[in-house]
């Protein structure tokens, strides 16, 4: 059984360098999550890996990892304007959040 409130569940925006491309993730730890990205097993295929995707540039928080899922699933369904309005909103010059979270 889960107590209220003690969970901390995020869903997330990356970009690369260029901003061109944009990667959405649910996680329990943002921070280390944001470092595997960054820092991949060497040879990986993963998306974020390819497309060099480890920069912050959104995040929501969630105390229920069904909630966070929920929503990761809704944004990734999104177009890329609507992604880009939700980041506009949040983090309207796209500065990249890595260090600040």
């Amino acid at each position: 059984m889960k107590t209220i409130g003690t969970h901390n569940y995020y869903v997330y925006m990356l970009t690369n360098k260029s901003k061109t491309v944009l990667y959405t993730g649910v996680t329990n730890n943002l921070k280390e999550r944001i470092h595997h990205h960054k820092n991949p097993l060497p040879f990986s295929k993963a998306f974020t890996t390819k497309y060099k995707c480890f920069f912050l540039i959104y995040y929501e928080h969630f105390n229920n990892i069904e909630t966070a899922i929920e929503r990761e699933k809704q944004i990734k369904g999104y177009s890329r304007i609507k992604k880009e309005q939700l980041i506009d909103a949040f983090n309207s010059n796209w500065e990249f959040l890595n260090e600040s979270i």
